[in-house]
């Protein structure tokens, strides 16, 4: 089974030249904006089948977060299409889809609908959830109060426990205590020999030959290698020790 497919996908941002007074506005609409854009993604088609587990390389602002949140529908392409089949969960940049000013817990419920959980399936996995993440006591405190680890095995806990058909990671293990990332390390490894999908952005070669068997390396929001994961990280190093 295709578990994600982008077939020509494309992804444009535009640019401000900062505040404009009410004039400013009105030359727009009446004249037409002159914003610049730029493409974050270009062009991008891959197919990721079930079992496999893709990494995604590339210098920072190579497109990777923007590729996983199109996959993730956080945001739509500006062209072509984006097809997942089956249940994804991510853990992306920290904090995402949290609330800092509801508790842990209310952030667990609204983070488990957001990926497809209902109310009854998200009770009958909470203790699970909040036992995973180690948060314990502070389950009841507000977001805000936590720290960037405790945010971070939170999301993941809650993101690896719903049982994804897809599990979506950005960098997100930057963050956090060595005993933790152990643990998620291994839940990821399980999750893999579980037959499931993952796409994986990491800066760690070792984590990604440990997680993935393909991979695609981006540069400039376009695919410059796409193939098994040896190859494309051997290649993306090479450039990288040696640019030109």
């Amino acid at each position: 089974m295709e578990r994600v497919v982008f077939q020509n996908v494309s992804k444009r941002f535009f640019l401000n030249s900062g505040r404009k007074l009410i004039s400013g506005h009105l030359d727009d609409l009446l004249h037409g904006s002159h914003k610049h854009s730029f493409y974050a993604l270009r062009d991008i088609s891959f197919v990721v089948s079930e079992g496999q587990s893709l990494a995604i390389v590339g210098a920072n602002g190579a497109g990777k977060s923007t590729l996983l949140n199109v996959a993730t529908r956080l945001c739509p392409p500006d062209e072509g299409e984006v097809a997942v089949n089956g249940r994804l969960s991510a853990v992306l940049e920290l904090g995402a889809g949290f609330h800092h000013d509801l508790t842990g817990a209310e952030n667990l419920r609204l983070n488990a609908s957001l990926f497809g959980l209902t109310r009854r399936g998200t009770a009958d996995l909470f203790d699970r959830i909040v036992d995973f993440s180690g948060v314990g006591e502070f389950i009841e405190q507000p977001l805000r109060t936590y720290s960037a680890g405790m945010v971070m095995r939170l999301a993941f806990s809650v993101a690896i426990n719903i049982d994804p058909d897809i599990l979506v990671v950005d960098e997100a293990l930057a963050v956090g205590d060595q005993a933790f990332h152990a643990k998620c390390f291994d839940r990821m490894l399980d999750f893999r020999k579980a037959g499931k999908t993952m796409l994986v952005v990491s800066h760690s070669p070792a984590t990604l030959r440990h997680m993935c068997d393909r991979a695609i390396w981006l540069d400039h929001g376009r695919i410059v290698e796409h193939g098994a994961l040896d190859e494309v990280l051997e290649a993306y190093e090479s450039r990288s020790a040696n640019p030109a």
